[in-house]
């Protein structure tokens, strides 16, 4: 079905193909039939895929990466796909427009995305009432953030409230400090800055009757210094995991022309293009670090890929820019490639 739909898709603004497709979705999963095909179409299940991280049970390890599903709109329509976890957001106490449209833009000869999204989301308190109403059990993360007008100085404070806010109502967290389209964001990844955040927001943790999951998300942009102040962070806050990796700003080795690419502007590049600096990263932890849960992230676009990052050290992985390519069929096709 997908592939009847993605020439028409694509021939849309890519911000308004994404709301057309999740809401197809959505009207389509109301019809009991077109339910019961989809369902059936998607399904693929194996022991061997499944396994137990931070607590949690998860199906099959390939996950839906955030800012797909920002404002928890969509959740039991997407667990209908396959996935093993969801994650949402990234949530911002405050509801927020995000940056001026276009702001996310198609590369095809590169099988990649620009965003410059600016965490556009309706806020903690309405993705709390939608995480209420949801109906299916499939694991779900809160990815959290702090609102554009926050300074920095006062970013801790944001942090602290979607936590308290999302606690009772998602499986695990991560903490974005990486995205590289909120202003002085990614500052937060310096070694003093990072190290006060987490430790104020484990601090909070062990405070709940049960302590949740707690995992960093960083960029793919980050030196080898940066990355061994990463490795020190993650023992020094006992965090439960690290998602590796965000968008990153390189925008070196592309196909698509640099006329087109300056046009575009500023924003995170994700897909294909990162798939190898992602693979990286993730080796460049696992090596120092044996035992912490790695969830990799970063143009998987297919079983081999998904697999690539396994074989680099990640536990799970996730997709995004994949799953706009390759459609819904890809998660499927992932696992089966994995169980083999």
């Amino acid at each position: 079905m997908y592939n009847l739909l993605k020439p028409l898709l694509f021939s849309l603004q890519p911000e308004k193909a994404h709301h057309i497709a999740l809401k197809t979705l959505k009207t389509g999963l109301k019809t009991p039939l077109i339910s019961n095909i989809l369902k059936k179409q998607y399904k693929f299940e194996d022991k061997s895929l499944e396994q137990e991280l931070f607590g949690l049970k998860f199906p099959n390890p390939i996950g839906l990466a955030a800012g797909f599903d920002k404002e928890a709109k969509y959740i039991d329509e997407l667990s209908t796909l396959g996935f093993g976890f969801i994650e949402i957001g990234t949530i911002t106490p405050k509801p927020q427009a995000g940056n001026p449209q276009p702001r996310l833009f198609r590369l095809p000869k590169d099988k990649a995305l620009i965003n410059r999204m600016g965490f556009n989301n309706d806020g903690m308190e309405v993705a709390v009432e939608r995480l209420k109403n949801r109906k299916s059990n499939i694991i779900v993360g809160g990815n959290i953030g702090k609102n554009k007008v926050t300074p920095n100085e006062e970013a801790t404070n944001d942090y602290l409230l979607c936590f308290n806010t999302l606690y009772e109502y998602v499986d695990y967290f991560v903490v974005n400090v990486s995205s590289p389209n909120t202003p002085g964001l990614r500052a937060l990844q310096e070694k003093e800055p990072l190290t006060n955040l987490l430790k104020t927001l484990q601090n909070l943790n062990y405070q709940k009757p049960k302590s949740k999951p707690i995992l960093l998300k960083i960029a793919p942009d980050l030196n080898e210094s940066q990355l061994e102040d990463i490795v020190d962070i993650l023992k020094d806050t006992n965090l439960d995991g690290i998602v590796c990796s965000n968008t990153t700003i390189n925008r070196s080795n592309l196909t698509t022309n640099n006329i087109e690419i300056d046009k575009i502007g500023n924003g995170g590049l994700s897909g294909f293009p990162v798939k190898d600096r992602a693979t990286e990263v993730i080796k460049f932890i696992r090596k120092r670090n044996a035992t912490i849960p790695i969830i990799g992230v970063g143009g998987i676009m297919n079983g081999a890929d998904a697999k690539e990052k396994l074989d680099a050290g990640a536990n799970l992985v996730q997709i995004y820019t994949g799953f706009v390519y390759g459609g819904p069929n890809v998660v499927k096709e992932m696992k089966i490639h994995l169980s083999k």
